[in-house]
């Protein structure tokens, strides 16, 4: 068996860690800039605020039904993400973290040393709210994808009370049949719209429908998500979240960039992002993409885009943002307000088998990026950083509406008056 536990809201409700007289108010958490909702929590939707729309639209709406708006603080989400999941860790075995707010869980090996699953759900659920004050459902089937769905069970059909365990067959049929394909992992937009057309809608259709015909019609993966539906497993740890091929950060700027140096600063502080996910994924990068725009809705568009071919493969911050600097010459053009900029790696290979060539004068510096993600990690992300990218920047992402670091940041931590 296998257990997907899933925060609630996770970024509304991390907002709601040290402030308790938010908890039960609609809340919703703007993107970068504070441009559109990336979040928001059931109380928000229940009061008609759509997801991913720009805040500027919904604004009033938002100030008619008291929804508190606030920017990404993605300092405190990555803190408590990290101190949730050391939580979660503790009752299996084997973990498996999917994203910020998703864990994957196995028991093969302890099966039988868990009598009630349901009640071990439970009791999940309340450390993590007890230790962390986050709410998470718990979802468990025989695989990753009946995992899946009973998470989306714990959290959408009533009755549950959090905990969904898919061990029988009238259950799983139950709940399946009360799931839309859409909500099914792995089922993607232009997949549902193929499977609407020739009749199927739920989970429980998709299920039964011929692996014979699944194979012609669609593709293996999508072979794979039928089987597991119907409890044969086919996805592992590796597979469920396979290497990026691509990896960006780009970003809009809070204030327009004018000058070359802060144009140079801004594009290290992407470069330094960019290397740092390859390292975390274990991957050299051969080709780097910079590019560089003013806004759409200017009078006179203008994009600027500018290519580096590495000899060797690198995920090394400093020839990175060597690169970087350089190619940043090439982006800027004098009256242009820059609005948004960003780095790319491509050509992405495996750094665990780098072939190493003696005759390489820029060698890969290992061992130096080792303590760098590691005193990053220990001390919050920037806490080193390398002096291209700028001290105080003034092109900085605009979040007016930002709440306390605190938990990461010393000035921020809460004071408790007794």
């Amino acid at each position: 068996m296998y257990a997907l536990v899933d925060a609630n809201s996770f970024y509304c409700s991390a907002e709601q860690v040290f402030r308790p007289e938010w908890r039960g108010k609609p809340i919703v958490v703007l993107s970068n800039n504070d441009g559109c909702i990336v979040a928001a929590n059931r109380q928000a939707k229940e009061a008609g605020i759509p997801k991913f729309s720009p805040y500027f639209k919904v604004k009033d709406l938002c100030q008619l039904h008291g929804v508190i708006p606030l920017s990404s603080n993605y300092e405190l989400y990555a803190d408590l993400s990290a101190k949730m999941m050391d939580v979660i860790g503790r009752f299996a075995p084997e973990q498996h973290i999917y994203s910020i707010d998703e864990s994957f869980l196995s028991f093969e090996r302890c099966s039988k040393a868990i009598p009630d699953l349901r009640a071990h759900g439970a009791v999940l659920r309340r450390a993590v709210w007890k230790e962390c004050r986050l709410p998470v459902c718990v979802g468990m089937g025989a695989t990753l994808t009946l995992a899946k769905v009973a998470n989306y069970a714990a959290k959408n059909i009533q009755g549950y009370q959090g905990v969904c365990v898919l061990d029988n067959e009238p259950e799983r049929l139950r709940v399946l049949a009360q799931m839309g394909v859409g909500e099914v992992w792995g089922i993607g937009k232009q997949t549902t719209k193929k499977l609407h057309q020739i009749g199927i809608t739920t989970a429980i259709q998709l299920a039964r429908f011929p692996l014979g015909l699944v194979r012609r019609e669609f593709n293996v993966d999508v072979e794979r998500t039928v089987r597991e539906l119907n409890g044969q497993p086919c996805t592992n740890w590796e597979s469920a979240r396979a290497d990026k091929k691509q990896i960006y950060s780009t970003r809009s700027m809070g204030n327009r960039i004018t000058d070359l140096p802060s144009l140079q600063q801004a594009l290290s502080k992407h470069a330094g992002i960019v290397a740092r996910k390859a390292r975390q994924q274990g991957s050299l990068s051969k080709i780097l993409v910079c590019f560089a725009s003013n806004s759409p809705f200017d009078e006179k568009t203008e994009s600027f885009k500018a290519t580096h071919r590495f000899f060797y493969g690198t995920a090394d911050t400093t020839q990175i943002t060597a690169v970087v600097t350089k190619l940043a010459k090439q982006l800027y053009k004098p009256g242009v307000k820059y609005y948004k900029l960003g780095v790319g790696l491509l050509d992405l290979s495996d750094g665990t088998h780098e072939q190493l060539d003696l005759l390489n004068p820029t060698q890969n510096n290992v061992a130096l990026m080792g303590v760098f993600d590691d005193i990053n990690k220990k001390y919050g992300t920037d806490t080193m950083f390398l002096g291209a990218q700028g001290i105080a920047p003034k092109w900085g992402m605009k979040r007016e509406m930002l709440t306390p670091q605190y938990t990461t940041k010393w000035s921020d931590i809460p004071t408790v008056k007794c």
